[in-house]
C-alpha cells in the first residue's frame, strides 16, 4: 500500500537562525534515505514544515513495504576458484558468505573474465521495521554543531525532544526515536491553543494544524504571509526591508501578526543608521521610511499573538523601544563631544594583533600606503593620507562599541561634524568596502586609496606573521580583503600594478615583523582568489588559465585579456598554434644550457631561416599592439607566423649535435616563444 507518510519532531524553541537550515536537512535526509531504501521514488511530492517548535515533513507515495530486490553478488574468477577441479577457499568462503552451497552458485562474465555469481531476491522489509532508525539517522545527520542533554538521558540534541509524529497515510507506524514513542498526537499554539492536538490522516497535516493549532506550518507560506502584512501595515510607507530579519522572525513565530507603533520624533535628531539598527538587531523590528527614503517615528513589529486588542503588545514594545533609542541618543551625544582626530592617539592603546602592535601603529602604515596610492591615482595625497589617519578612530566611540556594525558609517558621519571635507569623510565609510559579496564599491580616488590601503595591509600583515587561511579557516577574512582589492582593481579600473602595491605596503612593515616574501606570497594568494572570481563570472577555465599563467600585473586588463584569448580559439589556426606552443615550452624546460641570440648565420636550413623572418618581422608590431590593449588583434597577428612553425617543426631537429646549431635553434624556439605569449600563454589551451 502507497500513501503519505508524515514525521513531525516536537521540540523547545528552536535556534532562529538555524531553523530553516535544520528543517531542510531533515526533509533531505528523510527524503534520501526513504529512495535509498526503496520505499519511494525520485519523483514522489515532498512537503517541509518548520516552526519554532517543529519541523516536519510529508513525502507522499510511500510504499508500507519495499519491493522484492534483486541481490547480485560477485564472487571469484572461475579461472582462480579451483585446483585440480576442488574448489579454493575463496570460493568456498565467498558461497559460505553468501548463505548456500557452492553448488547454487552462477556463472557470469563481467566482460573481463568468467566469475562465480550469487543472485538471489530479498523481500521487502515493512516502513515500521525501518522508520525509527530512519528518522533517528536523519536526527544525527542535521548540522547541529551545539547539541545539549535534558533530564536523566544521555539523548543529545540542539533542543530538548517532546513529541514524535509518524503517520503513514491514517496509520500510526511504531516507534521510537530518541526515547520518544511515535503517535499521532502534537501540541498547537503556546497560547492560542490547548489540549493535544489529534493528526488523523498525514495529508491533513497542514490543515489541521492551522485550523485547531492556530499554527501556519509552512516556512516559506508563513514567510509570504509576514511580509504581505508588513506591507499593508506599512500604510503607504516604506519598509525597510532586510531579507535576514524577515527570516529570523519567520523563525520566531507560529502564527505571525504584524502591528505597528510609533516612537518620538525627537529621536531622529540621531543618524538613522543606528535607529535602524537598533529597531532591526535589539527589537526585530521592521523600519519605515518616507518615499524620499527619511525615516518615519514609526515601526511594525511581527507578534505570535493575534488578539482584537493588540494595544498592551504596541506599548510595551514601544516603552522597550524607547530605552533602546535613548541609549543610542546618549551614546551620540557622548560622542559628539570628543572629536575624531582626539580619538586617534588613544588607538596607541588598542591592539591591532600581539604580533602587529597597536591599531595606532596600523594607521601610520594606512597613512603612507594611501598617500603613495593616491599618488599613483593623481590624487590629493593629503586628503588620502588624512582620510587613512582618521578612518580607525570611530572604533572608540561609543556607538560603534555597541554597534561594531556601524563602523565606518559613524566615522563618516563624525567626520562630517567634525568639518572634515567631504571626500575625507566619504572615504571613512568606503574604506571598508566591499564588505560582503555584491556590495558596492568605494568611490572616489581617496575612498579608494584608503580601501585599497586597508586591505594591502591586512593582508600583508596577516600573511606576514604566517596566519595564512587553511580549510574553510579565514579568522581574519583574508579571502573576502583579497576578493574585494581584486574587484576594486578590476571592476573600477585601476592601472596599477599588483606587485607594486604589495612591495610598498610591504615596505611599510618592520623588516623583523613581516618575513621576506610575503609579497610573492600574497600575490599567489590573490591569483587563486582571481581564478575562483572570474570562473563565478562565467570565463572559460583554459582561457583564464592561459592568461594567469603569465603572472599579470595589472588586473584591469586581465579581463580583456581573457575576451581576446576566447577571440584567438576561434581562429582556425588556433590549435595548431597552441600544440606548437606547447612543444616549444617543453623543449625549452628540458634545456640546461643557457640561451643565446639568435644568429642568422648557424642556420643550416631554409625552415630556419623562413622561421627566423617571420619572428623579426611580427615581434615588432605585436608587441606594439599589446602596448596600445589591442589584444584580440595582437594574438590574429601572431598566428601568421603558423606555416613557419609547421615547416620548422617538419623539417628541423632542434636538439642537433652541434652544441652551437643547437643553442642557435633553443634560442629561435625562446623567441618564437616570446612572441606567441605576449598576451598570454597560449600553449595552455593545449590541455
Amino acid at each position: 500500500m502507497s500513501a503519505t507518510l508524515l514525521i513531525e519532531i516536537l521540540t523547545e524553541e528552536l535556534p532562529p537562525k538555524s531553523l530553516e537550515k535544520l528543517s531542510t536537512a531533515f526533509t533531505r535526509n528523510i527524503a534520501d534515505a526513504l529512495e535509498q531504501q526503496a520505499y519511494r521514488n525520485a519523483t514522489s511530492a515532498i512537503s517541509s514544515y518548520a516552526t519554532p517548535r517543529r519541523f516536519a515533513v510529508a513525502v507522499a507515495e510511500v510504499d508500507a513495504v519495499q519491493a522484492p530486490r534483486r541481490i547480485e553478488r560477485k564472487g571469484p574468477a572461475v579461472a582462480a576458484a579451483r585446483i585440480n577441479g576442488e574448489p579454493t577457499a575463496a570460493l568456498t568462503g565467498f558461497a559460505r558468505s553468501c548463505g548456500v552451497t557452492i553448488d547454487r552458485l552462477e556463472i557470469m562474465h563481467d566482460g573481463k573474465q568468467d566469475c562465480y555469481v550469487f543472485r538471489s531476491v530479498q523481500p521487502g522489509v515493512s516502513l515500521a521495521q525501518q522508520l525509527p532508525a530512519i528518522v533517528t539517522e536523519a536526527l544525527i545527520k542535521l548540522p547541529t554543531p551545539k547539541r545539549m542533554r535534558w533530564g536523566d538521558g544521555e539523548v543529545e540534541f540542539v533542543r530538548p525532544l517532546h513529541g514524535l509524529v509518524m503517520l503513514h497515510g491514517d496509520d500510526i507506524v511504531p516507534g521510537t526515536v530518541f526515547g520518544l514513542a511515535s503517535g499521532n498526537t502534537t501540541q498547537g499554539h503556546r497560547f492560542l491553543s490547548s489540549g493535544a492536538i489529534a493528526i488523523h490522516h498525514a495529508e491533513e497535516y497542514a490543515a489541521t494544524m492551522r485550523q485547531a493549532g492556530r499554527i501556519m506550518p509552512d516556512y516559506a507560506l508563513r514567510r509570504a504571509a509576514i511580509r504581505d502584512q508588513l506591507t499593508a501595515a506599512a500604510g503607504g510607507a516604506k519598509v525597510l526591508w532586510d531579507e535576514a530579519l524577515l527570516d529570523e522572525v519567520t523563525a520566531l513565530v507560529e502564527f505571525p501578526s504584524v502591528y505597528a507603533g510609533t516612537f518620538s520624533a525627537d529621536f531622529l535628531q540621531v543618524p538613522a543608521e543606528c535607529l535602524i539598527l537598533s529597531m532591526k538587531q535589539h527589537q526585530k523590528y521592521f523600519p519605515l521610511a518616507d518615499a524620499a527614503g527619511n525615516l518615519l517615528p514609526r515601526f511594525l513589529l511581527v507578534s505570535n499573538l493575534q488578539t482584537d486588542d493588540p494595544a498592551p503588545i504596541i506599548h510595551g514594545n514601544e516603552r522597550v523601544l524607547r530605552a533602546r533609542l535613548s541609549d543610542a541618543r546618549f551614546f551620540f551625544e557622548q560622542d559628539r563631544k570628543i572629536a575624531l582626530e582626539d580619538r586617534v592617539g588613544k588607538l596607541a592603546h588598542v591592539v591591532y594583533h600581539n604580533k602587529l602592535g597597536s591599531q595606532l601603529e596600523r594607521v601610520e602604515r594606512l597613512r603612507r600606503t594611501a598617500a603613495t596610492i593616491a599618488g599613483l591615482l593623481q590624487a590629493d595625497s593629503t586628503l588620502a593620507e588624512r582620510a587613512a589617519y582618521l578612518a580607525k578612530a570611530d572604533l572608540l566611540t561609543d556607538m560603534v562599541g555597541e554597534f561594531p556594525e556601524l563602523q565606518g558609517l559613524m566615522g563618516e558621519r563624525y567626520a562630517i561634524l567634525d568639518g572634515e571635507t567631504p571626500d575625507v569623510a566619504a572615504a571613512i565609510a568606503a574604506h571598508y568596502r566591499p564588505r560582503f559579496a555584491g556590495d558596492a564599491l568605494p568611490q572616489g580616488a581617496i575612498a579608494i586609496s584608503v580601501a585599497l590601503a586597508d586591505k594591502l595591509d591586512t593582508l600583508i600583515g596577516i600573511f606576514g606573521i604566517g596566519a595564512i587561511p587553511t580549510g574553510d579557516k579565514d579568522p581574519y577574512a583574508l579571502r573576502r580583503a583579497a576578493l574585494g582589492m581584486l574587484r576594486i582593481l578590476i571592476e573600477t579600473p585601476l592601472a596599477l600594478s599588483l606587485p607594486g602595491l604589495l612591495a610598498q605596503a610591504q615596505a611599510n612593515f618592520p623588516e623583523t615583523v613581516v618575513a621576506a616574501g610575503t609579497g610573492n606570497e600574497v600575490y599567489a594568494f590573490l591569483l587563486e582568489r582571481l581564478r575562483s572570481y572570474l570562473k563565478e563570472q562565467g570565463y572559460d577555465a583554459l582561457e583564464i588559465e592561459s592568461v594567469l599563467a603569465g603572472r599579470p600585473e595589472r588586473m584591469d586588463l586581465v579581463l580583456a585579456r581573457i575576451r581576446a584569448v576566447h577571440q584567438f580559439r576561434q581562429l582556425p589556426d588556433a590549435a595548431a598554434l597552441s600544440a606548437a606552443n606547447k612543444r616549444v615550452q617543453n623543449i625549452l624546460k628540458k634545456n640546461t644550457e643557457p640561451l643565446t641570440i639568435v644568429n642568422p648565420e648557424l642556420f643550416v636550413l631554409e625552415a630556419e631561416r623562413l622561421l627566423f623572418e617571420r619572428v623579426v618581422q611580427l615581434t615588432p608590431r605585436v608587441s606594439d599592439m599589446v602596448e596600445a590593449g589591442l589584444y584580440a588583434e595582437a594574438l590574429t597577428a601572431m598566428a601568421a607566423v603558423r606555416q613557419e612553425v609547421d615547416g620548422f617543426f617538419d623539417s628541423v631537429m632542434v636538439m642537433d649535435e652541434n652544441s652551437f646549431v643547437r643553442q642557435n635553434r633553443l634560442a629561435l624556439l625562446h623567441a618564437l616563444g616570446e612572441l606567441m605569449n605576449q598576451v598570454a600563454d597560449i600553449s595552455v589551451l593545449s590541455q
